[in-house]
């Protein structure tokens, strides 16, 4: 796999050690099932990220809640994840169209630990090498007016401004009534919180270049912003000290307010 798509091992052991624990955040059960040998090589590269591992756990369980409402609503919503890696909320979630697409080496590999033919909902999994075909093709089929939500995660840090704003054009052109939701970071944050997590995924060879404003691009692409969620703030409270986070919001107000899920439309 190229570099950046093994991070989706970092993820999937994250979700794993949450699963875990006795009081899971998001209980990706299905997480183990990717972590072979060479997985937890990679997940013990990061030694013991405790927080990272709430962290993304809480992370992860917001967009399942935010997913599960609109799917409540809409039972065949249809949901695309863009650089899917090891995702699997087609499986855990009730009803939705998924389309997935990441990487050809790593759908390849998906599908042999989770075959898409055992999903309860309709699941199509589209290898795409992101540096070279074309975004608009993969998704032409797709088009639509009808509503449909994209799931950007842990993914817009290792983005270019401009490479992220040509994907989120094509979408706006095939997709006229859709909504974004992706987690945006700040280089200051990624450097005060996230230092070793940093380097231990620069030396697997993927670099993390956040943006000092990251909504940036969904700006000038026409977006507008819905809703911005703290994960730290959503960590805390998964943890029981909630209350924290207004004393922490006033002293490292960077920490609260540095790394968001936000949604777009």
């Amino acid at each position: 796999m190229k570099p950046i798509s093994t991070t989706a091992f970092y993820c999937s052991g994250l979700r794993m050690h949450d699963a875990e624990r006795n009081r899971p955040i998001c209980n990706d059960v299905y997480a183990k099932t990717f972590m072979d040998d060479r997985g937890m090589e990679i997940i013990n590269r990061f030694g013991d990220e405790y927080s990272a591992v709430a962290g993304h756990a809480a992370r992860h369980r917001y967009i399942d809640d935010y997913l599960r409402s609109k799917l409540a609503a809409n039972p065949k919503l249809r949901i695309f994840l863009l650089g899917c890696g090891f995702d699997s909320r087609a499986y855990r979630l009730t009803g939705g169209e998924w389309i997935e697409l990441d990487e050809p080496e790593l759908m390849t590999y998906k599908n042999e630990k989770l075959p898409a033919q055992s999903c309860s909902n309709k699941l199509h999994r589209i290898p795409i090498e992101f540096a070279t075909d074309s975004l608009a093709e993969k998704l032409a089929r797709f088009a639509s007016e009808q509503p449909a939500i994209f799931v950007i995660e842990g993914v817009t840090m290792y983005l270019a401004t401009e490479a992220l704003e040509r994907s989120l054009k094509i979408v706006r052109d095939l997709f006229p009534n859709h909504e974004v939701i992706a987690d945006l970071v700040t280089p200051r944050f990624l450097d005060t919180f996230g230092k070793n997590i940093k380097k231990v995924i620069a030396a697997m060879g993927a670099d993390m270049i956040p943006v000092e404003d990251p909504a940036t691009p969904f700006v000038r692409t026409g977006y507008r912003q819905m809703s911005s969620e703290s994960v730290s703030r959503m960590t805390l409270v998964h943890q029981g000290v909630g209350f924290l986070s207004w004393p922490f919001k006033l002293l490292v107000p960077h920490m609260i307010n540095g790394y968001t899920i936000r949604v777009f439309a």
